[in-house]
């Protein structure tokens, strides 16, 4: 880095002075008369001769120090000076207003200083809005993303800073390409799941339900929710950056879909949440997966009571008439109360003599059918008998649908058992109930046994409660229709899915999808717009039932169902960009919604990212303290503040504890203050089309002193564009520009080129990676460091003034490449430069390309590395020497104007001569070859252990027999690298062996 920025991170020193004239190896002497030894005794006298002789050589030491004290100055341990710390820094900047940036460039990166006021002087300005003419139509091509409504159930977590730093990017990297943009926000009201975390929240704090406060209370409770959490999404979004237009909202429809018959009512099962007491989607119910009988505790329950699953249990249906049982099984004991048949199959003669017959259930009075059907049964399959419970169980559902069977329900919404069920059981809850199932079903003879079953249990993903499946009338949508359009249109290629597993999962998923019940029993969310409705001839009351209606998301916020300038315009949107876990869950519902409403599909192109994980590549999770707040790494957190966000959710004082030993042990000194910029570069260098990312924040902070970086190089480059400097007109080459000049143009062109590319492929992680290196390993490493002997004072004017204006158009268009990513530091460092007439882009341009300046350079730099590992291998510091050996005037000339380069860029280098011959090397000269061609020699003599070097130099003279054949045969050329390179360290070892 520069001179002036390496002087920036020295530490004054001060003197540090003991204050202790005692010697540490003296004791006091004893004193005590205890225990005193003999004085005239033969060890007392030599104990004696030692203590005298110990203080002769104190008196001696004492004496010299003081000679040494009237002579010469004493040397004293230097201390660093702590360095004063930098003043708090307060935002004086009006919101909306520019920041005032006349005032000298701070002493280092501070990214809360860097990124105050520009986000409220970018909306304040409009930027972020599209730009359109005065006609209304856009002036260019738009670019448009939807971006995914954060539900307003919490604060946003990392996950979502992810979305924002991918989608932020493209937003603006095609806003600096000219198009006219539009980054649409927007918040969901998560109808199922804000109403479960505010209804925690009641009873945590209060012990109370929703009940307990009544309908129209509890929806002003969740709206002040709703409000809170509404404002901390806005902030955060704005804290991260993302370029919205957020002069957008949403409306919904729902009659049309129940005109066209894609909605329908019918009373079908469902996914029943007894703890919410409404239904689910199968999307919003997980599957946990046991290998045999578990124990697990029920929300509802107390927290010491457990109940088993995992396991099966069988017993017997005495049969009507006879002593004859037909033995069943189940998983779920408590549902033989529902039970209106046992099926066999046709074909299995052990049973073809009780067809027609009945068996008696033992608890109710009710006779159950002995039905035949070859698709439920399986006669190799345990009793190859099998109890059906049309009204709960999907599989059972469909038998009774062919048999005609009754459907009886023998659940309340409570979660206990109805009059169905029969008075032993009416009243009783369903866990309850299957434990005294069993009880008398053993009291009556009829239990058989209990055996370990693997199994998956339904479990909701909003409160952890047992689905159960209930029969219900509900609001369907037809989906098999809608999908089948939405294929369709997929395989035309009007939709572009990436990464590639997400459209095969998207192929699977729709050609195999079920209809979707959109009812939801909640107090919070869209309320269906249909309160008395005729279903077959009966004038019934609708229940309260919600529309989940975020799959209108990507039309309705451009005005539909009215035909607007916004969805002329606007409509469908270049990009949806999501998370993979959420395609089915929402996307392909927009998809499907949006074809059978717009005629068209809502975006072109669908883009997947990874899930973020911890560093140890678990899921985040509350309970586990590793969900991290986006805030948090940029403007850092100590752990004890850490520590108590965790009381500000509804986990139980165990989870809490569980969390903050998470937290400890991943964060022991809380989290770094990182910045917006390092967050967002982090996320999107992560980002390379996999299906997870382990975050490790350490990584984050690195990228922190990236920005460090970038902003001490341009600090440095701004003093060397004084205030004489004027930028050229034209961002193109003058014509004057030297070899590193013209090498680093090309550099910059290559990584505009690929960054563009990479972006076009969505390759953030090439992305990123590109901008990178070209800032810290080409601009700031070479360039920056090779103009300073071509604008210090013995310079020619003209040599300075091209290197001025090659320096301003890599800073410009170097900080251009960057902003999508980092837009805040760049917005900071870019608004200091001078400004062209004129403002252009830094991407791709012919008149940027030499192709033969960068082979020149590249060959030079190869040298200049060779020749920096060879004195770094004999450990030269200082005074390094170089001899560059050529064999042609093409590469002596090529070597002779890169002379001053090489020094500069060779910390501790005094010179660099170009040779043409091994005789103008002088004696004791380490080698090294760069080609056949050409070789480097540094001057050792004098300087280093010779003995040593002989041995390594013998060491490696029989180099050409280690190679490989294979490897010598495939590359002529590295064989004759390999053999001018042996002849080399030859000639080394015997000059060296001459000067023993």
């Amino acid at each position: 880095m520069s001179d002036a920025t390496q002087a920036a991170l020295v530490k004054e020193s001060t003197a540090e002075v003991s204050t202790s004239n005692e010697d540490p190896n003296v004791t006091p002497s004893n004193t005590s008369g205890a225990n005193t030894p003999d004085p005239n005794s033969k060890s007392a006298a030599k104990k004696k001769a030692k203590q005298l002789e110990k203080e002769a050589k104190l008196a001696a030491k004492a004496l010299k120090q003081a000679a040494g004290a009237n002579s010469a100055p004493k040397k004293v341990k230097a201390e660093k000076k702590k360095e004063e710390a930098e003043p708090e820094f307060v935002n004086d900047t009006p919101a909306g207003q520019k920041k005032d940036l006349s005032n000298p460039m701070a002493a280092g990166y501070n990214p809360i200083a860097v990124e105050a006021s520009w986000y409220d002087w970018w909306v304040a300005e409009g930027f972020f809005k599209p730009k359109v003419g005065a006609d209304g139509n856009p002036e260019t091509e738009t670019f448009v993303i939807p971006s995914p409504p954060p539900n307003v159930t919490g604060s946003l977590h990392i996950g979502h800073g992810l979305t924002v730093a991918i989608q932020d990017s493209l937003v603006r990297w095609n806003r600096m390409r000219g198009k006219s943009t539009l980054f649409v926000p927007g918040f969901d009201h998560a109808g199922i799941s804000t109403q479960s975390v505010v209804e925690k929240r009641l009873w945590k704090n209060e012990g109370k339900t929703r009940r307990d406060l009544g309908r129209e209370k509890f929806l002003g409770t969740v709206m002040d929710w709703k409000n809170e959490y509404q404002e901390r999404i806005t902030k955060q979004l704005h804290r991260l950056g993302g370029s919205y237009d957020w002069d957008r909202a949403v409306i919904e429809t729902f009659c049309r879909l129940r005109e066209d018959g894609i909605i329908y009512r019918a009373n079908r099962l469902v996914n029943w949440c007894v703890k919410l007491n409404t239904t689910l989607s199968n999307l919003e119910v997980d599957q946990k997966q046991l290998t045999g009988r578990t124990l697990l505790n029920v929300p509802g329950y107390d927290a010491k009571e457990r109940f088993e699953f995992g396991v099966i249990t069988s017993f017997g249906y005495q049969i009507e008439g006879s002593d004859e049982k037909v033995v069943i099984a189940t998983t779920r004991p408590e549902t033989m109360l529902g039970d209106t048949a046992i099926a066999v199959h046709p074909d299995d003669p052990r049973y073809t003599h009780l067809h027609g017959k009945f068996a008696v259930h033992p608890f109710v009075d009710r006779r159950i059918p002995i039905i035949q059907d070859s698709i439920i049964v399986d006669m190799e399959f345990g009793t190859g008998a099998v109890k059906i419970t049309p009204a709960h169980d999907p599989n059972d559902y469909e038998v009774g649908t062919r048999h005609k069977l009754d459907f009886i329900n023998i659940l309340n919404d409570d979660g206990t058992l109805n009059a169905n069920a029969g008075e032993k059981f009416k009243g009783m809850k369903r866990f309850h109930a299957r434990n005294e199932v069993v009880k008398q079903l053993k009291e009556l003879g009829l239990f058989v046994e209990t055996k370990d079953n693997p199994m998956q249990i339904p479990i909701c993903s909003k409160s952890g409660d047992v689905i159960e499946p209930i029969l219900k009338p509900q609001w369907w949508v037809n989906c098999k229709p809608l999908a089948d359009k939405a294929l369709e249109h997929t395989r035309k290629g009007e939709i572009l899915i990436q990464p590639k597993q997400s459209e095969n999962e998207w192929y699977r998923w729709l050609e195999n999808i079920q209809d979707w019940c959109v009812s939801r029993q909640l107090w919070w969310g869209h309320r269906v717009p249909a309160y008395f409705v005729n279903i077959e001839g009966e004038e019934q009351e609708a229940d309260d039932d919600k529309f989940w209606v975020v799959g209108l998301w990507p039309f309705s916020i451009m005005g539909w169902p009215d035909k607007t300038p916004d969805f002329k315009n606007f409509y469908p949107s270049s990009l949806l960009e999501t998370g993979w876990d959420i395609l089915f869950f929402w996307v392909a519902r927009m998809v499907m919604l949006g074809v059978h409403l717009t005629g068209e599909v809502p975006f072109k192109e669908i883009y997947c990212h990874a899930m973020i994980r911890d560093a140890h590549g678990r899921k985040m999770s509350k309970s586990l303290g590793n969900v991290i707040d986006p805030i948090d790494v940029i403007q850092g957190l100590p752990l004890e503040e850490l520590h108590k966000k965790l009381y500000e959710g509804n986990l139980d004082e165990k989870e809490i504890k569980k969390a903050e030993a998470g937290q400890k042990k991943d964060f022991p000194k809380g989290i770094p203050q990182c910045g917006t910029d390092a967050l967002r570069f982090a996320l999107c260098a992560y980002s390379g089309g996999g299906r997870d990312i382990n975050l490790e924040i350490l990584r984050v902070e690195g990228y922190r002193k990236f920005c460090n970086k970038i902003f001490n190089a341009t600090k440095f480059a701004m003093l060397k564009l004084d205030e004489t400097f004027v930028p050229e007109p034209l961002a193109k080459p003058t014509g004057n520009e030297g070899l590193v000049e013209k090498w680093i143009f090309h550099k910059l062109n290559i990584a505009a080129t690929e960054l563009n590319q990479a972006l076009e492929e969505r390759n953030f992680m090439t992305a990123t990676n590109i901008a990178y290196n070209f800032w810290l390993y080409e601009l700031c490493d070479v360039y920056i460091e090779a103009m300073k002997p071509m604008t210090d004072g013995s310079a020619p004017e003209s040599v300075k003034k091209s290197a001025q204006q090659t320096l301003y158009t890599c800073l410009d268009a170097g900080l251009k490449l960057l902003h999508p990513f980092m837009p805040f530091v760049t917005e900071e460092l870019w608004q200091r430069l001078r400004r062209r007439p004129r403002r252009l882009h830094a991407f791709n341009r012919r008149s940027f390309e030499f192709a033969e300046a960068e082979k020149q350079f590249d060959l030079v730099f190869s040298a200049l590395k060779t020749g920096r590992s060879l004195a770094a291998s004999y450990n030269l510091q200082s005074e390094i020497q170089f001899f560059i050996q050529v064999q042609n005037d093409a590469d002596a000339a090529l070597f002779e104007q890169a002379v001053p380069t090489i020094v500069t860029l060779t910390k501790g280098g005094k010179s660099a001569k170009v040779v043409r011959n091994i005789s103008e090397v002088p004696e004791g000269c380490g080698s090294a070859v760069v080609t056949a061609s050409i070789v480097v020699h540094t001057l050792v003599k004098g300087l280093v252990d010779l003995d040593s070097k002989v041995v390594k130099v013998e060491s490696q003279a029989d180099y050409l027999n280690t190679v490989p054949e294979n490897v010598r045969l495939a590359n002529e050329e590295k064989r004759n690298v390999l053999s001018a390179e042996i002849e080399t360290l030859e000639q080394s070892k015997a000059m060296f062996e001459k000067l023993k």
